[in-house]
């Protein structure tokens, strides 16, 4: 079960406490920080546990029918060891799924409903009263309650988007494109550089899209007019002293303004770039634009002017009526590409995507050996890009000091999805240092480093 990171700051015992399990993407754990953080300002305890709580909120993922299982799951187990459950998140958007098969729920909303949340919350386990001298925000940290350790955090820019992926259902689930104003971000940005987070990860559905709902009005922050696009924005967040790193950019055209802020030191000169394929027919049969030589030739500009990029990228092999020929193709790539991270999938249909009608599936067993195959190159490709840190020096992020190890993370490496910068030994660290170490060694994903003595 999640519980805040910042559990130290407590209700009294007799206050109403909530338990929380928060499932899915960073995206779906921004909207479980930000239902928190409304329990708590209200006067709410977290229970860490169902024993201790009054009442349970399930935040579901519905994106593959992996993630619905495990959700309708996590529901199961909640209703079976509390009983009183409020179902919320992109599964919420199939209701009657939900209350067909866990029919007791108290209530189901949809991904990013937090007044739909609250609402159910109140009339099922009413507020307490706050004390006149002691109000309930007193308990909150200014960054208001965060799941990620404390010296890093997901700033949410949009909710939805307006790609047709026909493999996808996240905007039938989180509907189209809705972005914050830029001057909203940026000021949740410096709270939470202000409250000790040193690295700041922007996410969204369709990073690149930025702004492009709102026309890309001007908005105001700090008394400076600036542009609701993603270049004014991150322009704003290279002012922080904190890492930024973007997250789910789409090889929109005006991603080329983004590399020189890279170059110059802004932002950090990582892309996360989810390509999905490289074969012509695959690539229409999913309804995505870019072709793989234009990929190729801006990737080489990038380098260009920012020689330090990493890329990172998702790919999903096995698509309806992808031949040898395609999957080829996309190997042939992936050599040319050099990513330095990457991530597969073998295609799963999901219910309600259009990908679902279209003909020629894949057997699974060749899905499989495709993407062992593809596993397989990139694994070279990943460890040659590792074994050439071997001698630089490189600042680095601590996320853990153990008793004999320490693990950080350069700028090559987001949380959770990338490698780390393995430092062995006890050193006097904490999470959120920066130091700088040389590169000693380079293992399958991971390098190990030694701190650089003055």
């Amino acid at each position: 079960m999640s519980q805040p990171a910042d559990a130290a700051h407590a209700v009294s015992e007799q206050s109403p406490r909530v338990g929380f399990v928060s499932l899915g993407c960073p995206k779906a754990t921004v909207d479980s920080e930000r239902i928190l953080t409304q329990l708590r300002a209200e006067g709410y305890g977290i229970s860490p546990s169902y024993d201790g709580a009054h009442l349970v909120v399930v935040n579901t993922c519905g994106f593959i029918d992996a993630a619905v299982d495990e959700s309708l799951a996590a529901i199961g187990e909640a209703l079976d060891q509390h009983g009183k459950v409020i179902v919320t998140g992109c599964l919420g958007a199939r209701a009657e799924l939900i209350q067909e098969t866990h029919p007791r729920v108290l209530a189901v909303t949809g991904p990013h409903a937090y007044d739909e949340v609250m609402d159910a919350v109140h009339l099922h386990l009413p507020r307490p009263e706050p004390h006149p001298a002691a109000p309930f925000t007193s308990l909150l940290p200014e960054t208001g309650i965060k799941l990620t350790p404390a010296h890093y955090a997901y700033v949410k820019i949009s909710e939805g988007c307006n790609h047709r992926c026909s493999f996808c259902i996240i905007p039938s689930m989180r509907g189209d494109l809705v972005s914050r104003p830029v001057g909203q971000v940026l000021a949740e940005a410096a709270r939470l550089v202000d409250g000790g987070v040193r690295e700041l990860l922007i996410i969204s559905q369709d990073t690149s899209a930025y702004g492009l709902d709102l026309k890309y009005r001007t908005d105001f922050w700090q008394g400076r007019p600036l542009r609701t696009d993603i270049e004014s924005l991150a322009r704003g967040l290279g002012e922080l002293p904190a890492w930024v790193r973007l997250h789910y950019v789409y090889p929109y055209p005006h991603v080329d303004r983004l590399v020189p802020l890279m170059a110059d030191g802004l932002i950090l000169p990582y892309l996360d770039m989810p390509l999905q394929h490289a074969s012509p027919a695959v690539l229409k049969a999913m309804r995505r634009p870019a072709a793989a030589e234009k990929v190729l030739e801006r990737l080489a500009d990038w380098r260009r002017i920012c020689p330090e990029l990493v890329m990172r990228s998702t790919f999903i092999v096995g698509f309806p009526g992808e031949t040898e020929a395609d999957f080829e193709a996309l190997l042939a790539f992936l050599e040319a590409a050099r990513l330095d991270r990457v991530g597969c999938f073998a295609y799963s249909p999901v219910t309600g995507a259009a990908a679902n009608a279209l003909p020629d599936p894949v057997p699974e067993p060749v899905k499989q050996e495709r993407l062992a195959r593809f596993m397989a190159a990139q694994a070279e490709i990943s460890r040659a890009k590792l074994a050439a840190r071997v001698g630089q020096r490189m600042t680095v992020l601590v996320d853990e000091v153990l008793e004999d190890q320490v693990i950080a993370r350069s700028y090559a490496d987001a949380p959770e999805i990338d490698g780390s910068v393995i430092i062995d030994g006890a050193w006097e660290l904490m999470p959120g240092d920066f130091i700088e170490v040389d590169i000693t060694a380079s293992l399958e994903h991971d390098l190990i480093g030694e701190p650089v003595c003055d």
